[in-house]
């Protein structure tokens, strides 16, 4: 294997929505810095169960139900 191909692996402190912090090795940013996160699994809609909207741009998703109406989907 070659020398210096990798990046620096490290420890970060993530900061979450609620304003928890834990450490994590990453090869982000440099040796202590923090990552805040604006969306985490506390206040995802996928991990807290709420609706999301689906967004009908240009028409594609009107475009995609009328093209596989008869499939049964």
């Amino acid at each position: 294997m070659k020398a210096d191909t990798h990046p620096d692996y490290h420890f970060i402190t993530v900061k979450m929505t609620d304003g928890t912090t834990y450490q994590v090795r990453s090869t982000w940013g440099k040796e202590g810095d923090t990552m805040t996160l604006d969306i985490d699994p506390t206040v995802h809609p996928a991990w807290t169960g709420g609706s999301a909207k689906l967004m009908d741009t240009g028409g594609r998703v009107s475009k995609f139900k009328n093209k596989y109406a008869g499939l049964g989907f």
